[in-house]
């Protein structure tokens, strides 16, 4: 499945570092917002190398292509959006272009239009 979100970074986080039982490790969390009539705020998460790779600021309009994976902890679920590749500018300008229905992942709906006015 090739999952990839359009949108622009409002905020990037401090990276973080440490070590664990397989050596050291480094992170580095953005929220991109997407575009549409019902923006959506998502945190995706850069790992190693990534992060210097990809050099992503404030304001940079962006396609994150990602994993998606949950994990389960003490009986309770968490979510991890990590971000493999990203292509700056993806040709827009500004904030993020409208897509429909949503901007995250690749999907058809048979020609469907599903625009009934509700933001979910």
């Amino acid at each position: 499945m090739d999952l990839q979100i359009l949108g622009t970074v409002v905020d990037v986080l401090e990276e973080q570092s440490g070590e664990s039982k397989n050596g050291p490790w480094r992170k580095q969390d953005f929220i991109l917002e997407t575009g549409g009539q019902y923006p959506k705020k998502v945190c995706i998460t850069q790992w190693g190398d990534n992060i210097g790779q990809h050099n992503v600021s404030v304001d940079d309009t962006l396609t994150a292509y990602i994993d998606i994976q949950s994990r389960e902890y003490k009986g309770r679920w968490y979510t991890d959006v990590k971000a493999w590749k990203i292509e700056k500018g993806s040709g827009a300008s500004g904030p993020a272009p409208s897509q429909e229905p949503n901007n995250i992942g690749s999907v058809d709906l048979g020609g469907e239009d599903l625009d009934d006015g509700l933001p979910f």
